[in-house]
């Protein structure tokens, strides 16, 4: 796998360069945020390590860009900035998972089998998911009520991609957060409930053909009780 090290400790650098080559991967390292930033649009990389602390640009301020530029490629932040709110905030500008330094490196590799094995999994299904007058393109990252383009953002996308893969069916907060987050603890179910506000406000604001239920204390299903237009 290719990999692009985002990191200027030259010291976690080598040693995550070591590690991963040791494992066969290839490896690419940046210094600050502005090359980062270049060598992931430019490049051909399957995964992005990528810190937060990072000289000429901020790790969040990178993430969000890649992300806003449309590039889907896994994204694990690696960071010494433990807070709740670092961790949020750097979910919401569009990372995968993230990890605070020290970390051990086999969790590393762990959570790398994790996030690709996730991204693989959405890679292989139907470019164009469709549920009643919802449709989400994969591929373009667009999504559309009866035709008509809305703004998300990469979580809120991705939540709604989760939903409408099984409309009906309950999702747990926990298995939002690891299927969206990657995490497998649930120390942001606010953050769950706060994005689901906010997509049910863009979706339908009246609740009057869609519906994201909330079934208390255990989840929420997507309900549509108009159907797709037919594609054009």
């Amino acid at each position: 796998m290719r990999i692009l090290i985002v990191e200027d400790e030259s010291r976690i650098a080598d040693f995550l360069q070591r590690g991963l080559r040791a494992e066969g991967h290839t490896c690419v390292v940046a210094n600050d945020g502005e090359s980062g930033l270049s060598l992931a649009l430019d490049g051909d990389f399957e995964l992005l390590l990528l810190d937060l602390m990072l000289p000429r640009m901020h790790g969040h301020e990178v993430c969000q860009q890649l992300r806003l530029k449309g590039l889907k490629t896994p994204i694990i932040i690696l960071t010494g900035m433990d807070s709740l709110d670092d961790v949020v905030a750097g979910l919401r500008m569009g990372a995968d998972d993230y990890m605070t330094k020290p970390f051990s490196f086999v969790e590393l590799l762990a959570r790398m089998e994790t996030v690709m094995r996730r991204s693989k999994d959405f890679a292989s299904e139907e470019p164009v998911l469709r549920a009643g007058p919802l449709a989400f393109d994969r591929q373009s990252l667009r999504f559309s009520v009866d035709g008509k383009e809305i703004k998300m953002t990469a979580k809120e996308l991705a939540i709604i991609e989760l939903l409408m893969s099984k409309p009906g069916t309950l999702f747990s907060r926990e298995r939002i957060l690891s299927n969206v987050w990657g995490l497998n603890m649930d120390p942001l179910t606010n953050v769950v409930d706060v994005y689901i506000g906010k997509l049910r406000k863009k979706i339908d604001p009246d609740s009057a053909r869609i519906t994201i239920e909330t079934v208390r204390g255990l989840g929420y299903r997507l309900n549509t009780t108009h159907s797709a237009a037919p594609a054009s």
